[in-house]
């Protein structure tokens, strides 16, 4: 069990990372919204669905991979370091935003279809619908957590980073606590946050919350240096046996702590609440523990190639899906002198005919997911890797 893996890659980590982007997808793009497996939904409030963590999970190894990354620079500061750090913080939320756009565009483009004007104005109203277009997203709290996380790692002394965690946590606890932040409705501070600065057409309007708003990007950016923290733990130690052994005593620490705090603070990640932060960050440091011991000590691999497809090119794949998912329900179709976009067509008139509402959305899900896999795997197989 002690092997030494000084210069050896985890294949785990690649997995892991593979893992959260494939169920990313797969429950961001059912057949239909409305037949949905449970497991597979968000908690509607307060708890926590095996969907809950895969976002989680994927900020917990961005930490993890901050730490891998960073190395060569020492952990020093410079003006190099600043520019990229910078630049792919910009160039991440910009493609979130864009992803945002794009989706906006081509609904406004569908709204204007009654309306009686010249092809170009319909274009053009469609083009610059910004005042629509929702500002933060999924990619956005990544760029600017990764972004944070990377200026923290090389301007902090990493000792005293476990503090700054335990401070921004408590810091929000306390905002919630005092701003009526546990309420799902428009008065929770977090809503009226978000309402003020960015606007309600400008945000993902769930009972007035943003799941990706201002507020809640404090305690992720926590969530993002608890995985750069644990990644340094991890990686200190050359002997697998003790990786694996680090991982499942803080996962088991952070996920205890997490539960056993949420009776005075729901574990809710629509509001990102640190009892969320805890118990995701611990289980996601268990299951890494687990894979490490599969994949990397037990050599059982096989299983694990359609995920590293993913894990190599994770947010490229991710992307696609994203603009894959926009084009999807936005093409028309004429069947049967009904319109319906290409999702629906697949669903309804492929699947849903001879599987039942629930076995056909999950299908579809299932099936996009593979699409991109296909991609993925071209690119793996070529070893094209593209980085954002």
């Amino acid at each position: 069990m002690n092997q030494p893996l000084k210069k050896k890659r985890l294949l785990a980590l690649d997995i892991l990372r593979g893992i959260t982007i494939a169920g990313m997808i797969l429950v961001n793009d059912p057949g239909s919204w409305s037949y949905i497996y449970a497991p597979l939904e968000h908690a509607v409030w307060n708890g926590l669905t095996p969907t809950d963590l895969i976002f989680p999970f994927f900020m917990f190894m961005m930490g993890i991979s901050t730490y891998i990354s960073l190395k060569k620079y020492k952990f020093t500061f410079s003006h190099e370091a600043g520019r990229k750090i910078l630049k792919r913080t910009i160039v991440i939320f910009a493609i979130g935003y864009g992803i945002n756009w794009l989706s906006t565009m081509c609904l406004t483009w569908h709204r204007l279809n009654i309306e009686e004007i010249s092809f170009g104005e319909h274009l053009w109203r469609s083009v610059i619908c910004f005042g629509d277009v929702r500002i933060l997203g999924v990619m956005q709290r990544l760029g600017i957590c990764y972004g944070a996380t990377a200026l923290i790692a090389l301007l902090m002394r990493h000792r005293n980073i476990p503090y700054l965690i335990a401070g921004l946590l408590s810091a929000y606890f306390l905002l919630l606590c005092f701003g009526n932040g546990f309420a799902d409705n428009e008065t929770n501070i977090l809503s009226v946050v978000d309402r003020t600065v960015l606007g309600i057409h400008r945000m993902y309007n769930d009972h007035g919350i943003d799941p990706e708003g201002i507020l809640s990007t404090i305690p992720s950016i926590a969530h993002v240096l608890l995985g750069f923290c644990i990644g340094r733990w991890m990686m200190e130690e050359a002997e697998v046996g003790e990786k694996i052994q680090r991982l499942f005593i803080i996962g088991t620490i952070l996920t205890f702590s997490g539960f056993l705090l949420s009776y005075g603070c729901p574990i809710n990640k629509k509001i990102w609440s640190p009892t969320f932060v805890l118990v995701t960050t611990g289980l996601g440091s268990m299951f890494l523990a687990l894979l490490i011991w599969i994949i990397d000590v037990k050599g059982y691999k096989r299983w694990s190639r359609f995920f590293e497809s993913f894990g190599v090119n994770p947010l490229f794949i991710y992307v696609l899906a994203a603009v894959l998912s926009v084009m999807f329900g936005n093409i028309l179709l004429i069947f049967d002198g009904d319109l319906m976009n290409l999702q629906g067509f697949f669903y309804h008139i492929c699947l849903n005919s001879w599987l039942g509402n629930y076995l056909a959305s999950f299908v579809y899900a299932a099936l996009f997911t593979c699409l991109n896999w296909a991609v993925g795997y071209i690119l793996y197989k070529k070893k094209i890797y593209i980085k954002i």
